[in-house]
């Protein structure tokens, strides 16, 4: 049907484009700061200026763009909404179809270091049995997906169980973080016939807060810790987005030095980065992260995945018998705790990584496609035929 055409996609954004960010990053208008409060009021002015006189200057868009070009991309239309997804197959007869879910902000550029070792793992210190099949999909309103109104984690579940019938499987595996990990167990639920496994940096609603913690177990103590930095320090965000997205959006779409500032902010609070840098994560892939939010003009219709789930915080989740592997990450922002995850969740694996923070594949792709392989060993498929 031509309805569920799957179309070659390549990313050609428009010189007027970059001109107009150029004119825009020269022409910033810049706040003053106050006295000696460092990131306490958030991004430290000298830091956003420096890495928006390298954005303006050093930072090279079509080099990135032809990094993201060298992938196969393709587009099809998905419950009314042109999706766009990167598809990476193995050459492997055995490879396991893997989805990466990015959350937000974030976009593609999260996974693309991890798709030759996923798929071509012997290239890369594995074995053959490794492979994976990759999908790397934008999440509908989000980047090269673009403005979408409506949509939810539980709508943009149901748009990738099609996808996955649309590209020809039958099985699956399925990775997120942040959005994507409430994507990546929504899927395990509605599709509970086809994923095989879900593999996640964060389980919403594992969390422990002072009235529930167990003062004998340190990982509880961390994480009622953690929950309540983000209670009073880092959670403004959230509370904005779930509450007046549009109010943001006009400061995001406008203001490119806002923009950064917005998503570096978030990349200083979460990563396991020297304190007042983002050093955890390379500047032109943050910038890359960020462009991609620019010019697709994407960042209201982000936020309101924010507003549109509000009504469900807090609410006890669905319990899922789909096998679900974690991974715990030192410096993210929420830690899960095993006894809380295991009274929703058929935890099978549950992985503390050494370090890393909360954009876990960027930040350490090479323990997180070791962790993949090794929590989906066990899932494989019957050869392909020719």
């Amino acid at each position: 049907m031509e309805a569920e055409l799957i179309r070659p996609y390549r990313v050609d954004i428009p010189q007027s484009d970059l001109d107009d960010l150029a004119r825009r990053l020269d022409r910033t208008r810049w706040p003053d700061e106050a006295a000696g409060v460092g990131q306490e009021y958030g991004v430290p002015l000298n830091v956003v200026q420096e890495l928006t006189a390298y954005w303006r200057s050093g930072y090279n868009w079509r080099a990135a763009e032809a990094q993201i070009n060298a992938y196969p991309q393709f587009r099809t239309v998905i419950d009314g909404h042109d999706l766009h997804v990167v598809h990476v197959r193995s050459a492997e007869p055995r490879a396991l179809p893997l989805l990466l879910l990015h959350g937000c902000p974030g976009s593609i550029v999260e996974f693309l270091p991890m798709v030759g070792a996923l798929t071509d793992p012997v290239a890369h210190g594995g074995r053959p049995e490794d492979a994976f099949d990759v999908m790397i999909p934008t999440i509908p309103g989000f980047g090269f997906s673009g403005v979408a109104d409506g949509w939810s984690v539980p709508r943009a579940a149901s748009a990738f169980v099609e996808l996955m019938r649309r590209l020809g499987y039958d099985t699956y595996a399925v990775h997120g973080g942040d959005t994507g990990a409430a994507i990546a167990r929504e899927l395990g639920l509605i599709d509970a016939d086809h994923v095989v496994a879900v593999h996640v940096t964060a389980l919403f609603g594992a969390s422990v807060g002072p009235r529930d913690v167990d003062m004998s177990r340190p990982e509880e103590v961390r994480s009622a810790r953690k929950s309540a930095r983000y209670r009073d320090e880092l959670g403004g965000y959230a509370i904005l987005q779930s509450t007046k997205p549009q109010s943001l959006a006009y400061a995001l779409t406008d203001s490119p030095v806002g923009l950064l500032a917005w998503i570096v902010e978030q990349f200083m609070d979460w990563t396991d980065s020297t304190p007042g840098t983002f050093d955890a994560v390379d500047r032109d892939t943050v910038l890359t992260d960020v462009m991609i939010d620019w010019l697709n003009r994407t960042a209201g219709s982000s936020a309101r995945y924010y507003r549109v789930g509000a009504g469900g915080w807090g609410a006890a989740p669905e319990v899922s018998r789909t096998p679900t592997a974690v991974v715990c990450l030192p410096r993210d922002i929420a830690t899960p705790v095993r006894r809380i995850a295991e009274s929703f969740d058929a935890i099978v694996r549950w992985t503390e990584f050494p370090q890393g923070g909360h954009f876990g594949a960027l930040e350490q792709p090479e323990l997180m496609t070791a962790d993949l392989r090794d929590a989906l060993r066990d899932r494989r498929l019957p050869p392909r035929s020719a």
